[in-house]
């Protein structure tokens, strides 16, 4: 996700914008990106505050989901896939890594209640 969020730094939020915009959501929201998408995984990646930024991660990637592709999570692919799988991977993999917590190689090795 770290990549979608440095794209985001070099052409600006505008698509997440529109997004909101068309649901009726502040597009002002659309700043909300940089946290999910560059500050989180970098967090995670480092291994500081894991969990937490896990969590904010996992929320952001859901709400983007949801707000997005609601329509894929009744959808079955021509191939037979599930539409959403890779979607709802995202969304579970990072409530997994909040609930695993950091691991060994962290910065941060378990040092508080959020590693």
């Amino acid at each position: 996700m770290l990549f979608h969020g440095i794209d985001k730094l070099l052409h600006g939020p505008g698509d997440v914008a529109h997004d909101l915009a068309e649901h009726g959501l502040p597009t002002l929201m659309a700043y909300g990106v940089y946290v999910g998408e560059v500050v989180a995984p970098v967090f995670i990646l480092v291994g500081a505050w894991t969990r937490l930024w896990a969590l904010v991660y996992g929320f952001n990637v859901l709400f983007a989901v949801l707000l997005v592709h609601a329509h894929d999570f009744g959808r079955l692919a021509p191939t037979g896939g599930w539409v959403a799988e890779l979607y709802v991977f995202y969304v579970v993999g990072a409530f997994v890594v909040a609930l695993l917590g950091s691991g060994r190689c962290a910065l941060r090795r378990g040092v508080g209640r959020w590693d």
